[in-house]
Parts: structure tokens; C-alpha cells; sequence
């Protein structure tokens, strides 16, 4: 719901206009209240997924572990890391090739793994198998 203000703008001759200023109440949601220890339990969680994360991008880089094996059945880890940083990970892929590869497939640099469609999917498989 907007709410409309007028306001006042002084003009050059002194006198005063009258403007109306759209204006939209701030409706800001309200993130529920977490315990000392819930918020704890959540930090363990995702330091955990970044630790695996990590480790699966190092043994991406290391060769041993194909991208193929990664993008046809995601664990968990990396459910929502970004499709550019696994490929960025892969020997021979840096920031250029990596953008390109993602772009003739039709792939936003912020997809997250979990986000790929099956077209996309495929086409990545398909392209870096060549």
C-alpha cells in the first residue's frame, strides 16, 4: 500500500509549492528470535559445509575428482555453491575460459548447483567433455 505525502518545495519567486511524494510504508519481515545455542548449531552446520566444500574443491583441482562426477550427482556440500566456482576449481579453467564455458551454455554466473536445470546441466557435461 502506498501512501501519498504532499510535501513542500520552495520555488524561485518564494512562494511555496505544493508536490506529492510517493512514498511505501517500510514492511521490513521480522526474522524469528534464535536461541544462543540455535544460532551455535546453525554456525557448526555451515562451518561443516564450507570445510567439505573446500575439501571437494581441492580434490577437484588436484584431478582427483571429475566435474562430471560432481554436476551429475551433487552431494550435499555443494547443493548451493555457485556453478563458477566448481569450474573455476578445475584445472584449465580460469575466470575467462570459466565465464565463457557458462556463457555458451546459457548458465548465470550466480546459479547455484542445486539451480541448474536439466538443459543446463546437460550442456555443461556435454561442453566440458570436449
Amino acid at each position: 500500500m502506498k501512501k501519498i505525502v504532499q510535501k513542500r518545495v520552495a520555488s524561485d519567486a518564494g512562494m511555496s509549492i505544493m508536490t506529492a511524494v510517493n512514498q511505501s510504508p517500510s514492511i521490513v519481515p521480522q526474522t524469528p528470535e534464535r536461541s544462543h545455542q540455535q544460532r551455535m548449531e546453525a554456525l557448526r552446520r555451515a562451518n561443516g559445509i564450507r570445510s567439505e566444500r573446500a575439501r571437494l574443491k581441492e580434490r577437484l583441482r588436484n584431478g582427483d575428482l571429475a566435474i562430471h562426477e560432481v554436476l551429475l550427482d551433487p552431494p550435499p556440500c555443494v547443493h548451493t555453491a555457485k556453478v563458477l566456482d566448481l569450474v573455476l576449481a578445475v584445472p584449465k579453467y580460469g575466470r575467462v575460459k570459466a565465464n565463457k564455458l557458462l556463457e555458451r551454455c546459457r548458465v548465470s554466473s550466480s546459479k547455484t548447483v542445486n539451480g541448474l536445470t536439466p538443459r543446463q546441466r546437460r550442456e555443461l557435461l556435454d561442453t566440458l567433455g570436449d
